[in-house]
C-alpha cells in the first residue's frame, strides 16, 4: 500500500469575489504515482497544482503535504518536497549561466560545493544538457530552456515533481526524452504530476488521470478508464488521442479495440490479422 504524500481536503479558491477557481476539491496523491492533470483551459488545473507546494493558499479547506499544512508552512520549505516546473521557462529562469541556474536550488538548501557540483552534473546529464554549463539560458532553444527548468528542480531532489505542459516546444525526440525522464524519476520513487493538453503523452506516461472542468474534479481513475470515456471527456472539451478516435470508428464495423497508444494498436491489429 502506497503512502499518501499530498492530501487536498475540501479546497475552495477564489482569485476575487467574481472568480471561484476551485470548488470543493478532495484529492489524495500517493508516493510513486505518475498522474496526468487534464481539462479545458480555465478548468482549474494550474490553480490546483499551485496549491500543492504553497504557491497558492486555499480560500477554504486545506492542503497537507507530508503532514505539513500549506497555510502554515513557508513556500521555501514546501518546495523542497514538491518541485514545480512552470509552463513558460522564462518565468523560472533568472541567472546568466546554465550552471548557475541548476546550482541555485542546491545552494539555497545549504549543500556543500562538492555536493552542489554533483547535483548539477547529475541533473544536466538527466536532461541531456551536459556541455552547456557556461551557456546563457536565453541562448538555448525553447525546448532546451524547458529541459533546463526541469534540471533546476531535479538538482533539488524533491519527492514530488509538478510539470506544467512539459512537452510544449518539444519535437518528437524532445517529447520522447521528457517521457523517458518522467519514467526514470518514477523508478527512483518520485511522484510526478503532469499538467498537459497532450493526450497522446498522457496515454504514454500516466498511470492515473484526473479530469477537471469548471473548478471541479469530474473524473479520477486509471488513464485507460478516463481516455476511453468519451462522454466524460466531452464535458471538459477534451478530445482523446487519435488512436482512441480510430478505435471508436472501428467499433462501427464490429471491431472492439480499446487501444490508447500506437504500440498497443499495432500489437492488437497484428493479433487480429493472425486470427
Amino acid at each position: 500500500m502506497k503512502n499518501t504524500i499530498i492530501k487536498v481536503e475540501d479546497v475552495w479558491f477564489k482569485y476575487n469575489e467574481e472568480v471561484t477557481a476551485l470548488k470543493g476539491i478532495n484529492l489524495e496523491i500517493k508516493e510513486g504515482e505518475i498522474i496526468a492533470l487534464i481539462g479545458q483551459n480555465g478548468g482549474g488545473k494550474t490553480t490546483l497544482a499551485k496549491h500543492l507546494n504553497g504557491l497558492l493558499k486555499p480560500t477554504r479547506g486545506r492542503v497537507i503535504v507530508k503532514n505539513l499544512d500549506t497555510k502554515n508552512t513557508p513556500v521555501h520549505v514546501l518546495t523542497n518536497i514538491v518541485g514545480y516546473v512552470f509552463q513558460n521557462p522564462a518565468h523560472q529562469i533568472f541567472t546568466s549561466k546554465v550552471y548557475d541556474e541548476v546550482a541555485y536550488g542546491p545552494k539555497n538548501q545549504g549543500l556543500s560545493q562538492e555536493d552542489i557540483e554533483k547535483r548539477v552534473k547529475m541533473a544536466l546529464e538527466m536532461v541531456g544538457l551536459i556541455g552547456y554549463e557556461d551557456t546563457h539560458p536565453h541562448d538555448l532553444n525553447y525546448g532546451q530552456m524547458k529541459l533546463l527548468t526541469i534540471a533546476s528542480i531535479i538538482a533539488m531532489q524533491p519527492e514530488v515533481y509538478v510539470l506544467d505542459e512539459p512537452t510544449s516546444g518539444q519535437d518528437h525526440n524532445g517529447r520522447r526524452a521528457i517521457a523517458e525522464l518522467i519514467l526514470k524519476l518514477n523508478k527512483e520513487g518520485k511522484t510526478v504530476i503532469v499538467i498537459t493538453h497532450d493526450m497522446k503523452f498522457v496515454a504514454q506516461v500516466a498511470e492515473r488521470t484526473i479530469l477537471m472542468a469548471n473548478g471541479e474534479i469530474i473524473g479520477d481513475s486509471t488513464t485507460r478508464d478516463i481516455l476511453l470515456n468519451i462522454d466524460l471527456l466531452e464535458k471538459a472539451a477534451i478530445k482523446p488521442p487519435q488512436i482512441v478516435q480510430l478505435c471508436i470508428e472501428l467499433k462501427k464495423f464490429g471491431l472492439n479495440f480499446n487501444c490508447l497508444t500506437i504500440d498497443e494498436a499495432l500489437k492488437t491489429f497484428s493479433q487480429y490479422i493472425k486470427k
